[in-house]
Formats: C-alpha cells, sequence, structure tokens
C-alpha cells in the first residue's frame, strides 16, 4: 500500500523531537562561532508569524533571534527557522484552499536583507500582490524586490 504524502498543515503539526538544543560545533562553529543553538518546533515558527499585524514585517533573522532569546541559546538554527517558515507558508496556503478567513500572515515575512522570497507559495508575485494589498510600496532593482523602507516597518519580534 502506498504511503500517503502529508500536507502541510500535517507537516507544521508535526513536532518531532523538537524543540532542541544542540551545542555549536564541527562545521557550524566555523560560521556561528561557539554557544548553543535551537532548532525550533515548525508551529513555534508559524505562532511568531502569526503575530505580525497588518502593515508590519518581520524577517527570518529577526524569528531566528527572537527563538535564542526563548530558549536561552546563542543562535536559532538558520536552516529549520528558514524551511519551517516555508512549511508554515504552505500550510497557510492550505488553510485559505479550504476557505479560513484567518491564516498564517507569512508574506509579511521577508529574507534577512529585506527581500521577497522566491521559494513561497506563488513566489515573489504573490508576496508582493499581498503585501501591496496591505499597502506595502515596492522598489526592484534587477531581479531583487524589497518593500520599501522595509527596515522601518518592522515590528519587534513576538515571543
Amino acid at each position: 500500500m502506498a504511503k500517503l504524502k502529508k500536507s502541510w498543515k500535517e507537516k507544521l503539526a508535526d513536532d518531532k523531537d523538537l524543540p532542541r538544543v544542540v551545542k555549536i560545533e564541527g562545521k557550524m562553529s566555523r560560521r556561528w562561532g561557539t554557544g548553543t543553538c535551537v532548532i525550533p518546533a515548525p508551529r513555534e515558527v508559524d505562532n511568531i508569524i502569526r503575530r505580525v499585524p497588518r502593515g508590519k514585517l518581520i524577517t527570518v533573522n529577526q524569528i531566528r533571534e527572537a527563538l535564542a532569546v526563548k530558549h536561552h541559546t546563542t543562535i536559532g538554527c538558520p536552516i529549520t527557522t528558514g524551511i519551517f517558515a516555508g512549511i508554515a507558508a504552505r500550510a497557510a496556503e492550505e488553510d485559505r484552499t479550504e476557505g479560513r478567513k484567518r491564516i498564517t500572515p507569512w508574506w509579511r515575512t521577508l529574507r534577512s536583507d529585506g527581500q521577497l522570497n522566491p521559494k513561497y507559495p506563488g513566489g515573489v508575485e504573490n508576496q508582493r500582490r499581498l503585501l501591496e494589498e496591505e499597502g506595502h510600496e515596492m522598489v526592484q532593482r534587477g531581479e531583487l524586490i524589497r518593500v520599501a523602507d522595509w527596515e522601518k516597518r518592522l515590528v519587534n519580534p513576538p515571543l
């Protein structure tokens, strides 16, 4: 019998053994130094994104910083935090297709340099449309798209 693929909402709800705090060592220490790293649970990332109000923005690095503060670690894991932000976005889009009106506002989450994320549902075009619907203006330089004055619109990450 073929194994059914998990939905994005099921992936979001599957915490496995997370969150988990690990020591920074090996290859990771060359880039991140010493200390500890929290590998968050997917729902922790979703809960932070869910609380970003209309008109405000957050970066993946801010989410990582909030997770580090919450778990008393040196850093939040850069890999899993980004992956779980993507899962939260796709789970929210599943909710939208099921007719839910209140979904996680994933489009308010920017890359660390303020760019829109091409890996989010519908790519940068969809994220741009959703942000413009909320009144944000875009600045485009070549292929790169950012929210105009994005730094001024950042919210302090809710813990």
